[in-house]
């Protein structure tokens, strides 16, 4: 259950150096960082099987879910990355809520 959250903390890290080499975003660096950060702390937490790791995971990947809509949802969903943002987020979402589903 764990690997999810290490691959989209990867992909975090990744999407906000891109945003920064790319147009000198210092907002998707930081965000990037966050997020990358919340699901390297809950794929730790999943792998320990501590508390509140699939808490973390689902609380993240809905966050990054409503970023990628309030960013999308102005341009009509015309730039890849609030695309982006919104698919990897709701599938995220879906996986970590059918699993806190199945857990609870």
């Amino acid at each position: 259950m764990e690997h999810p959250a290490i691959t989209m903390s990867g992909l975090c890290a990744v999407g906000g150096v891109m945003g920064y080499a790319r147009k000198g975003s210092l907002p998707s660096l930081i965000a990037g960082g966050t997020f990358s950060v919340l699901y390297g702390v809950a794929g730790y937490l999943l792998k320990q099987n501590a508390d509140y790791g699939l808490e973390l995971a689902l609380g993240a990947s809905s966050m990054l879910l409503v970023a990628g809509i309030s960013r999308g949802a102005p341009t009509g969903f015309k730039k890849p990355v609030p695309i982006i943002l919104t698919v990897l987020g709701g599938l995220s979402t879906t996986y970590y809520a059918k699993k806190y589903s199945e857990f609870y």
